[in-house]
């Protein structure tokens, strides 16, 4: 699979702060990708830098095989980019602001008007004829999206897309985001855990300047030791019998709880249930949290 996106020992310094130390990694067709780091990271730093707003202190950033630079980045041709705060001229309306974006980018009108109706069905706006002004955040940011699809991008680049939105609004963006993961890439950059587990293919973790962990999230989650089973049996007077049987658990709340437990162990543990005509309640398989393995990487 050809990858869209390249960074390769991307550095940047401010005055004596190095706010990125050899970020590395790779965005691939067809993925939705999750840029994990608490705020100050440096996401939006690496994210600027990727659309030629920043110059780098070192490193190569490529996008669709294409080098980036700074200033007048050509490779901008093939990215879409929604900013935290996207501005908009209030006077006009949801067509009329796709209308002057798809101009911009050099499209014929009669692609703009088939595009802007077809991103505005996608964004939820198809039927909205009020001006921009009187929109809400979540309205701005399904616009947002809409203006940086116009043009049919290669990458779509969001930074932090629904850090400022309410459930509601959030539930809507991460559904137009994993529509639109489905035409093109999207790396969004976010320190809301949830949003990554709920839509992203593959995830990097921003910490200290580096790229502390990244990859695929199942195969992050299958490399880890912390996955547990959680057993709440019908009678808790077998909970006796169930730590005596297994003394690397643990009762807790009215469960039994196997931590770091194996494919075996939790073979094993059922096995036992079924021997011993345990009845349960609930036998489950609690894989590792992204939000448990960032806590790890941050030390925290």
């Amino acid at each position: 699979m050809e990858n869209i996106l390249e960074i390769t020992g991307l550095c940047k310094r401010f005055g004596s702060k190095r706010v990125l130390d050899g970020v590395t990694l790779a965005v691939p067709e067809s993925c939705v990708f999750g840029f994990v780091g608490r705020n100050g990271a440096g996401k939006t730093t690496t994210m600027k830098s990727v659309i030629g707003l920043l110059r780098p202190d070192g490193g190569d950033i490529t996008v669709c095989g294409e080098r980036v630079t700074y200033g007048g980045a050509r490779t901008n041709r093939f990215i879409g980019y929604l900013p935290d705060v996207p501005e908009f001229y209030g006077y006009m309306t949801a067509k009329e602001y796709l209308s002057l974006c798809g101009r911009i980018a050099g499209m014929k009108r009669v692609d703009i008007r088939e595009r802007s109706d077809e991103l505005l069905r996608l964004v939820g706006l198809e039927g909205e004829k009020h001006r921009i002004r009187g929109y809400s955040r979540g309205m701005k940011q399904r616009l947002g999206i809409a203006q940086a699809l116009i043009n049919r991008p290669k990458l779509l680049i969001c930074d932090e897309p629904t850090s400022a939105l309410d459930p509601v609004g959030r539930k809507e963006i991460l559904d137009i985001l994993k529509d639109a993961g489905r035409q093109t890439s999207v790396f969004f950059s976010t320190h809301i855990l949830a949003d990554v587990e709920r839509i992203c293919d593959r995830v990097a973790f921003l910490e200290g300047g580096k790229i502390a962990l990244c990859g695929d999230i199942e195969d992050i989650r299958k490399k880890r030791s912390d996955t547990a089973v959680e057993v709440l049996p019908e009678n808790p007077a077998d909970l006796a019998r169930l730590a005596e049987r297994f003394p690397a658990g643990e009762v807790s709340g009215g469960c039994f709880i196997l931590k770091n437990a194996s494919r075996q162990n939790a073979e094993e543990l059922f096995g036992f249930l079924l021997e011993n005509h345990i009845s349960l309640v609930r036998f489950e398989r609690k894989e590792p949290s992204l939000e448990n393995m960032f806590m790890e990487v941050i030390g925290e």
